[in-house]
């Protein structure tokens, strides 16, 4: 009996629809692993994307690699109902062993991983819920190309159509979930101008500082802050094209004012600024200025007192000649 013969088209299907799946895995167990991060939060990684830029990658690969994943395998399914010599062709055979092989080998380091963190007594919740995600994932995938192989989905296409809505509504919850924990794209691009808003204001007070140290006294206004020299060109509010509010207060002490999109929320259990502000860590003034300096803001104009310490920040001596 001679060898199906495996064409052009058989290849290439098989190859997109091998790449498709490891693909859409990939990015499925990834975007489970930034939710597991999101509500379990690593106290010892202090850094938070403000823009879950993980999860806006995984979704996006998850919405055109998984329904072309479910297109590609529907044609396979149909060609081989068509022409079942097509089962037993050496690249269908060579991309179910090599699945059931990569399977197969997650699912044991998976189980090594764990048993290892066991013994080390280094098991945290974060870390177990990842685990459980790998081993589920790995494993429904064995068992659904070992059932491939042995040709239960050809000779029951209902509950193989069934497995694909199943699959389909797993991928779908998980998509959804990643937009009420980013926010719309609408939201993600005002959250973004809130983000600018924050960095043009810390760019304008060390440069309010600086200029006091250099000649002692605060600027009248903004405009006192450009330099034609240095290059120095004071930032204007990128959404709105309007200039920032600055008042000079007292002899040491400014506001600096933005209208704000909307209010700072925490971050994975850390109450800061959506927007993370450059340098924040560094007071200007004293002790009081320390809770302001974490920039948290209310949606709507907001307004920043900051109070110039003399001692931290002196006034530069010129030598006279």
């Amino acid at each position: 009996m001679d060898k199906p013969r495996v064409t052009p088209k058989d290849f290439f299907i098989w190859a997109g629809a091998m790449i498709a799946l490891y693909a859409s895995v990939f990015s499925l167990v990834s975007l489970l692993f930034e939710y597991i991060n999101f509500i379990y939060p690593d106290a010892l990684n202090a850094y938070v994307d403000p823009y879950s830029s993980g999860m806006r990658y995984d979704i996006a690969s998850l919405m055109v690699l998984f329904p072309l994943l479910l297109v590609l395998m529907r044609v396979i399914r149909r060609d081989i109902t068509r022409d079942a010599s097509k089962k037993d062709t050496w690249v269908r055979r060579w991309a179910l062993m090599l699945t059931l092989f990569v399977a197969g080998a997650t699912i044991a380091i998976d189980l090594i991983t764990l048993i290892n963190y066991f013994l080390g007594g280094d098991v945290t919740t974060r870390f177990i819920l990842k685990i459980v995600v790998v081993l589920l994932v790995a494993g429904g995938g064995f068992l659904h190309f070992l059932a491939d192989i042995a040709g239960y989905w050809i000779t029951f296409p209902k509950r193989a159509h069934a497995v694909g809505w199943g699959a389909g509504i797993v991928v779908l919850a998980s998509i959804a979930s990643g937009f009420l924990i980013m926010g719309s794209p609408a939201v993600v691009r005002l959250n973004r101008f809130d983000d600018q808003k924050v960095n043009d204001l810390t760019n304008i007070q060390w440069q309010i500082v600086n200029y006091y140290q250099q000649k002692g006294t605060l600027p009248a206004a903004l405009a006192d802050l450009n330099d034609p020299i240095s290059g120095s060109i004071i930032p204007i509010d990128a959404q709105t094209q309007a200039a920032y509010i600055y008042k000079s207060v007292a002899p040491l002490s400014f506001q600096l004012c933005a209208t704000f999109n909307t209010a700072s929320r925490p971050q994975n259990g850390r109450a800061t600024a959506y927007a993370k502000p450059v340098s924040s860590s560094v007071p200007v003034g004293g002790p009081s200025d320390l809770e302001n300096q974490t920039w948290q803001h209310a949606s709507g104009e907001t307004c920043f007192t900051r109070t110039i310490d003399p001692e931290r920040y002196p006034v530069f001596k010129t030598e006279k000649k």
